[in-house]
């Protein structure tokens, strides 16, 4: 289920002063005024524009994909292709949180359209992944995208590593970008082993896997009659390894070295959102290619709000943070994937 705004002071943490002695959690006036604000609203016509820009730019591109296909120039075009196949994700996102239309049922039908349709990435697995995460970021147990896999975030799953598993926790820091290459492909054995398991989601379900078989068969009839299968293979690998790098560029910076609540800790709604994320600074730029995702602490305390709206809730919300004492963390681009990096080393170097 996508995120309404959430409920003030149910989860005040033990000590910490969440709240003041009436019980009042430190979260509400935020709340209230950014309601009183508007910037909660939808923003349809910036909505209907980018997905209107996205879906051209993507046929106008097979389309030169076409024009190009007798040439190994064609290769190039997987680049812009992985491009916009991150602007159909950003959207993708933004259609889970609800954030752009009113209704969930239409919000609903965009997410099957921009994901597992357009992208091959099931929405169901996807919408349940990302709701975790974001009721609980950062909190090992709870968040799946600190959960023990590939790469290790806490020195506990570090030292649990043997063989080839605790080498490449010592160097993770080191391997994370090269791993990037195959997040495109993750993405999509991820939403096929969610779709080809068991669950309750029923139709849902169903209907994810037919929209991936779609796009798959799909996607490749595209490649291979527009292309020689030489040329086609090495697009389909260059497209998806660029698309996993941008993305993961674009997730990286936002909560890797930031504050992890350790167990049994319980943090209220604005603590658990603001110490565990961290914003990055940046102009038009930044926004485009990192899909809004730089303010990362307003989405994650307000995540139904428009993505066009979060910088102007940014003032507010450090206004607030700096009332009540919190610190409010952002830094610079290149600093954030640093900052990150430095974790992973510091975390992998438990491996000894």
């Amino acid at each position: 289920m996508p995120f309404p705004l959430p409920a003030a002071g149910p989860d005040a943490p033990v000590g910490g002063g969440a709240s003041d002695g009436a019980g009042r959690s430190d979260f509400a006036p935020l709340a209230r005024k950014v309601r009183d604000s508007g910037l909660l609203e939808r923003r349809a016509g910036y909505y209907a524009r980018e997905i209107a820009v996205t879906l051209g730019a993507t046929a106008l591109t097979w389309a030169a994909v076409g024009w190009a296909g007798s040439s190994w120039w064609v290769v190039a075009l997987a680049v812009p292709m992985a491009v916009l196949s991150a602007r159909t994700a950003f959207l993708g996102h933004d259609a889970g949180h609800r954030q752009i239309a009113r209704t969930a049922r239409v919000n609903r039908w965009l997410g099957l359209l921009l994901g597992p349709l357009l992208l091959g990435m099931s929405y169901g697995w996807w919408n349940d992944k990302h709701n975790r995460h974001h009721a609980n970021p950062n909190h090992v147990g709870k968040d799946p995208d600190v959960g023990e896999g590939v790469l290790v975030w806490t020195v506990e799953q570090a030292r649990r590593r043997r063989g080839v598993w605790a080498w490449l926790a010592r160097h993770q820091a080191r391997a994370f970008f090269p791993l990037l290459l195959l997040e495109g492909f993750n993405l999509k054995v991820g939403s096929a082993v969610h779709v080809c398991g068991r669950g309750r989601e029923g139709r849902g379900r169903w209907l994810d896997g037919v929209l991936l078989v779609a796009h798959v068969v799909g996607y490749l009839a595209l490649a291979f009659a527009l292309m020689t299968p030489g040329k086609a293979v090495v697009f389909v690998l260059v497209h998806h390894a660029v698309f996993g790098v941008h993305l993961g560029c674009a997730f990286a910076p936002n909560h890797k070295g930031m504050a992890m609540p350790g167990p049994g800790e319980r943090w209220d709604h604005l603590r658990r959102q603001v110490l565990t994320s961290r914003n990055v600074r940046g102009g038009a730029l930044t926004d485009w290619l990192l899909g809004g995702l730089n303010y990362q602490i307003e989405h994650h305390l307000f995540p139904s709000a428009p993505r066009p709206n979060l910088r102007r809730l940014q003032p507010l919300v450090r206004a607030h943070c700096a009332q009540v004492g919190l610190p409010y963390t952002e830094t610079g681009l290149i600093d954030s994937y640093r900052q990150a990096l430095r974790h992973m080393r510091e975390v992998g170097a438990a491996r000894g």
